[in-house]
């Protein structure tokens, strides 16, 4: 592990990926799983679980440096893996710390076998490992001397077996020998380096700016030659440069020495620093490995040509779920993200998929600022949809929508954009449209492919079908999108949840309906967005309700208090409205109806386009130059002839009169 590790999405990667080198059929299974979930571990831990437990022979997985790791979301995923994990797959997890796992609960479940630094002292035998031929010419006393004075410290008996052999009086080094982690630091100083020629001395200060070594970059950095087979050298007599791969490849330095070169090259030649950091980046970006080129181009002081790859880098963080990284990447540009159109785009799906809807709405207007003339603005419409659905405002994601359906727009882009317009046809009951746009965006995401792409256009035609359809109809939308998400590993997912929810409205077994309303309600607990979260939580409060379990009313309340958090909620708000005046939760409102009470003037259908908008009354009464009275007036005819209490109610019935 590294510092940039934690982040959900990037860590079960690499541990799928691990796992991968001696199972790739299982991390092929799992990869699509860890990237459309976001790395969210209550849907990645069960489904590596399941993985896990389907192998026939034993795995061992090793997580080294897991103390680097600081998300709260990964630690809750380790600990729950560790405690669901088969009998025949080990976890070990080496950490300099005590991970914050609840280990008193593993210790008594008997789930976790410790090793710790007294287990880990190296006593004289070991040592004779580690100090090669200095430790065979010592007799057992000095032997067991250094082992004391190190205090069994493997790091500290390498440093000292370097320099043994350079001793004239090995008895006298060891008494004067002091392997305290505090002394470390100038120990190397005073006996490494300077024991090291000129140019060992230079390669190992230009180098230290890289977290791994191989001899193509250490050329690259250096402006040298000869990096390959100064590492294989290097490593041959030095401990503390440690092997990452089987081929002799790629390496590391030993943290305490990386750390130390660190210092004294900021001493030494503070003034080439950013030059390294340049020349690192540019070979990091020759070879296509965009996060350390961009990491290296921050360090070089250049957040310019950071941004500049943050073009192409950033979507494939954004697609691969690894949010985490995105974010803390944008983070470190500082302001120049604000002065480019493609990171303050990146930052709107990244304050979006945290629930941040109104700062992800203003980082969306300025990309939209920043972006030239030519620049293709339907790249955004997604963002622009799902910003617009998720803050209540189907009539903005709705003009969205048909604008994209005009011009055709959907085959030319990622299955995001057909998904989002489908889902606002969903909303609104359009029903054709929806089904239209939805069929597409399955079929691009199968393409593509993209997992959550393909769950989440199922899940809205269940929507539709539900809406527009005989149960069931909506029943066997709902089982196919639910099929696909256990397939693809993804029925933990907290997207599916309307499908559980229309399952259960649908079910003839009311014991299995039951279970799928309380299932679909945990899992949108888990979605910030209230018109999601409303619906289902409608759906369900009326199915139970419906079977005798009075804990549906609350859900009922509970959805009227998240639905009128929206402008306008759709078929969302219309399944309440009925559900609360067939079970009295609310003053019942007049029933909806199949044709007007009243067709409407020329007047009060001016009036009425207006209504789906934002806008206040007097707002409206401006744009059609009538008096606040007049457009009140308007109002409420509007209101009687449609045979509603209220505008949301009457924008969703005059949709579904196709008068909107």
């Amino acid at each position: 592990m590294e510092e940039s590790d934690s982040d959900p999405a990037r860590y079960w990667s690499f541990l799928v990926d691990a796992i991968g080198t001696v199972r790739p059929s299982a991390a092929d299974t799992l990869r699509p799983v860890v990237s459309g979930s976001h790395g969210d571990e209550l849907v990645v831990v069960p489904a590596l679980v399941n993985v896990l437990a389907d192998l026939e022979t034993p795995v061992i997985i090793v997580v080294d440096d897991y103390h680097l790791i600081d998300h709260a979301n990964i630690h809750r995923g380790m600990e729950r893996l560790i405690d669901l994990c088969p009998e025949h797959v080990t976890i070990v997890i080496a950490t300099r710390v005590d991970p914050p796992f609840r280990l008193g609960r593993l210790r008594v479940r008997k789930k976790v076998c410790e090793i710790r630094a007294a287990d880990l002292r190296f006593d004289a035998s070991d040592a004779i490992g580690l100090l090669g031929d200095s430790g065979r010419v010592l007799d057992s006393a000095d032997l067991n001397r250094l082992c004391e004075r190190t205090e069994g410290w493997a790091a500290g008996l390498v440093l000292a077996g370097l320099s043994l052999g350079r001793a004239d009086d090995p008895h006298g080094f060891i008494e004067a020998f002091d392997g305290a982690d505090e002394l470390v630091v100038d120990y190397l100083s005073d006996e490494l380096l300077d024991g090291m020629d000129d140019e060992d001395r230079q390669r190992l200060l230009e180098t230290s700016i890289l977290e791994q070594l191989s001899g193509a970059l250490i050329d690259a950095v250096t402006a040298t030659v000869g990096g390959a087979t100064w590492l294989l050298d290097t490593a041959g007599h030095n401990q503390l440069l440690i092997r990452l791969d089987r081929f002799g490849v790629w390496f590391r330095y030993h943290h305490l020495l990386r750390d130390l070169l660190r210092l004294e090259a900021e001493r030494v030649i503070p003034d080439r620093l950013a030059e390294l950091q340049a020349r690192a980046a540019a070979w990091f970006e020759a070879q296509g490995d965009l996060h350390p080129a961009i990491t290296h181009r921050l360090a070089a002081g250049d957040p310019q040509t950071a941004a500049r790859l943050m073009r192409d880098y950033g979507v494939v963080l954004l697609r691969s779920g690894q949010i985490a990284t995105l974010g803390a990447l944008l983070a470190s540009l500082g302001e120049v993200k604000k002065t480019t159109a493609a990171c303050a785009y990146l930052q709107g799906w990244c304050e979006y998929i945290a629930g941040n809807y109104s700062l992800a709405q203003e980082w969306l207007d300025l990309t939209l600022e920043l972006v030239p003339p030519s620049f293709d603005r339907v790249q955004t419409t997604a963002l622009q949809v799902n910003i617009a659905l998720a803050r209540g405002d189907l009539a903005a994601a709705l003009r969205i929508a048909r604008e994209m359906t005009a011009a055709n727009q959907f085959a030319t882009h990622h299955s995001d954009l057909p998904n989002a317009c489908g889902a606002a046809f969903a909303w609104a009951g359009l029903s054709t449209d929806a089904r239209r746009a939805l069929t597409m965006a399955f079929e691009m995401a199968t393409a593509e492919p993209s997992w959550t792409g393909q769950v989440l256009a199922l899940v809205y035609t269940s929507i539709v079908e539900f809406d527009d359809g005989p149960p069931t109809s909506a029943n066997q939308a709902a089982i196919r999108a639910l099929d696909k998400a256990r397939e693809l590993g993804l029925s933990e997912y907290h997207g599916v949840a309307p499908a559980y929810a229309i399952r259960s409205r649908t079910d003839t077994d009311s014991v299995a309906a039951h279970r799928h309303a309380l299932h679909a309600v945990n899992l949108a607990r888990r979605s910030s967005t209230p018109l999601w979260l409303g619906y289902v939580l409608a759906l369900c409060g009326d199915e139970l309700l419906d079977l005798g379990d009075k804990s549906g009313a609350a859900l009922l309340v509970e959805a009227r208090s998240v639905l009128d958090r929206c402008a306008d909620a759709g078929i969302a708000e219309a399944y309440l409205t009925r559900a609360e005046s067939r079970h009295r939760v609310a003053s019942p409102g007049r029933e909806r109806t199949g044709v007007l009470v009243e067709p409407l003037t020329d007047r009060e259908l001016a009036v009425l386009r207006y209504l789906p908008s934002q806008l206040s009354l007097r707002d409206v009464a401006s744009e059609v130059y009538v008096s606040l009275n007049t457009v009140k007036t308007h109002t409420s005819a509007i209101y009687r002839k449609l045979g509603v209490r209220d505008r949301k109610s009457a924008v969703q019935r005059a949709r579904d009169l196709r008068i909107l």
